[in-house]
């Protein structure tokens, strides 16, 4: 229950204190005295967003705050929530205020602590329902209306469109990146067919580290061939001696082992005799026996040269794959430091086997993701029709509730039903709501949109709003206040197609907020209204903003909005009315002149039925 309301310097307000009652408390005024800026004082105090404008000419800043009563179990449940460790242990009253600077800054404080405007929000949500001017007018939209039906399937419908919202966020996110993955699919193809490639042709080719450079090596090798066979050939008989050699002629010629053998047996005449000499017979021997091995291993050398008479072929053998291996170093290679070239081809090829594996991966991410994909369609479509036998069973029940609350509401021969309809899934399910009306006998029924009168819809909103009292919240769809759209320098966020359901559901502890729903109704109906009103008022406390006196007189509370013009600025101050005054503004809000005695007795009548 909101206990007191404080507003400073909030438009034309300078300065009003109400301290409400239990029951019905109602607050009238003339036509521009500033009823409304009450109801944005409340709207800023939940969590409304503001602009410079609202702060009263001439103030630096504009104050709001409202002390609530919360039941024992509703502060259990505040405590428990994310916002919690604002509430002291030993809480046993909530005071939400807000500040508004001149420049339009704001700060934001529960129980005397800065919080953030998302607390006051979270914490006056479950504190006060609010319905505006044009609420009514929100009965129209289909978003509304199935806002209206899920409250009053129970709180388990909470969790079953929480689960459905869950459901179609996942499809739709699995569903995207299915997508993204088949547009890369055919570039993928053709990248894993180029890493095939070109992982074949280092496979194929198995390159070895250094053998470029000993490949080249080998080639020039091959290409001299002949040179070196000469020369060896030519070596060999130099030293081992032949026919023909220097002087081409037929005779045999001594070669330089066998001159180097003569030489040591003619000093191994005189062995012995000088020791100098001695040595240097033995270094001749020595000589001897060198150049007969050198010209040994020439030949052999000359052989196996002989041996590679297939040379041409080697070397075109040679050549094939050193051109093979150079074409892979122009490849990968080509800014690899002189000698690792092979090095940075095989780092290229591991590389490209690890991408290989990424891309035969993303093959199966397809697979596993379509597969992820049916899986959360199947829960999807399975949360669609949970949500849909849960309404499809509150529809009846909800509808023979309305009809008879419309029926005490002077609307006795209503008739009212809730159509459903299949539509395309989305996070709220796969219906479409439509509430239809008769007003009168003999006319078929129809979309309220389009039948119902603005005081029929009034009547129609309070029916639903007495039928849902008591229903949890399912989603409350909206920040702010709506119907605030209608006060200068308001930014609520008024427009949300699930806030006229969400407000017709709200908890059983909330203040109702009324905000001139009784707009376009009068006479007896609008005191069938008001003992409507009443009537909730009896379970929890309503507050309401009225221009009818037939709803003001039932009022336990009495407030009203005067306008100022003493000054040069206009004020306006807001006051509780005691009995005598009470009677004062009935006839006033009758619109008669003050001292008119019948209407001091209409008045009258008007409090004594109360």
């Amino acid at each position: 229950m909101l206990l007191e309301l404080r507003v400073e310097n909030l438009l034309l307000i300078e300065r009003a204190e109400l301290r409400l009652a239990p029951g019905l408390n109602v607050l009238t005024g003339e036509t521009g005295a500033g009823k409304t800026v009450l109801a944005h004082a409340l709207d800023l105090l939940l969590g409304g967003r503001a602009r410079a404008g609202i702060v009263r000419p001439g103030a630096g800043e504009a104050y709001v705050e409202g002390v609530f009563a919360p039941s024992p179990a509703l502060l259990g449940e505040l405590r428990a929530s994310a916002h919690g460790e604002l509430l002291a242990p030993d809480t046993e009253e909530l005071v939400l205020a807000r500040r508004v600077g001149a420049d339009g800054r704001t700060r934001a404080y529960v129980n005397g602590r800065s919080a953030a405007v998302a607390d006051l929000r979270h914490l006056g949500e479950s504190l006060l329902a609010f319905y505006g001017q044009h609420e009514h007018r929100k009965l129209t939209l289909a978003g509304a209306q199935l806002e209206i039906l899920d409250g009053f399937c129970g709180p388990e419908q909470a969790a079953r469109r929480a689960a459905c919202g869950a459901a179609h966020r996942a499809v739709r996110e699995l569903g995207e990146e299915l997508e993204e993955l088949r547009e890369l699919e055919g570039a993928r193809e053709r990248e894993l067919d180029l890493l095939e490639h070109e992982l074949a042709e280092i496979e194929d080719l198995a390159p070895v580290e250094g053998e470029p450079e000993r490949l080249r090596a080998e080639r020039e090798r091959l290409r001299s061939l002949d040179a070196l066979l000469a020369a060896a050939g030519q070596g060999a008989e130099a030293l081992a001696g032949g026919r023909g050699f220097e002087g081409g002629g037929d005779s045999d010629f001594p070669g330089a082992a066998a001159l180097c053998a003569r030489a040591a047996a003619y000093l191994d005449g005189v062995a012995g005799v000088d020791p100098q000499l001695d040595a240097l017979a033995e270094r001749a021997r020595a000589l001897a026996i060198e150049a007969g091995d050198l010209a040994g291993e020439l030949g052999g050398y000359g052989e196996r040269l002989e041996d590679d008479a297939a040379g041409a072929s080697s070397l075109h053998g040679l050549e094939e794959r050193l051109a093979a291996l150079e074409r892979l170093l122009r490849k990968h290679a080509s800014t690899g430091p002189p000698g690792l070239e092979i090095a940075a081809v095989l780092e290229y090829a591991e590389r490209a086997r690890v991408r290989r594996e990424e891309l035969l991966g993303a093959t199966v991410a397809i697979e596993h993701t379509t597969a992820r994909l049916a899986a959360a369609e199947a829960a999807l479509d399975r949360h669609v029709q949970e949500l849909r036998a849960a309404r499809h069973h509150a529809a009846p029940r909800l509808a023979k509730a309305v009809r008879e609350q419309l029926a005490a509401l002077a609307m006795p021969d209503a008739a009212f039903d809730v159509q459903l309809t299949p539509r395309e899934p989305g996070p709220r399910g796969g219906d479409a709501v439509e509430l239809l009306i008769a007003p009168n006998p003999g006319v078929p029924a129809g979309p309220l949109r389009e039948i119902a009168s603005g005081g029929e819809l009034s009547r129609t909103m309070l029916a639903l709003i007495t039928v849902s009292a008591g229903a949890p919240l399912a989603d409350r769809g909206s920040e702010g206040i709506p119907g605030s759209e209608a006060i200068p320098g308001s930014e609520a966020t008024a427009g949300s197609e699930a806030t006229a359901g969400a407000k017709a559901t709200a908890g059983s502890e909330a203040t109702l907020v009324f905000d001139e729903v009784d707009a376009g109704i009068g006479g007896h109906t609008a005191r069938t209204v008001g003992e409507r009103l009443r009537d909730l008022a009896a379970a929890r406390q309503v507050i309401c903003i009225t221009h009818l006196p037939q709803i003001a007189s039932l009022a336990a509370r009495h407030f009203s909005i005067v306008k100022d013009t003493s000054t040069h600025t206009t004020r306006t101050r807001v006051v509780q009315l005691g009995e005598p005054d009470v009677l004062a503004e009935l006839v006033r809000m009758l619109g008669a002149p003050e001292r008119d005695a019948s209407a001091h007795r209409h008045a009258r009548e008007l409090r004594k039925a109360a």
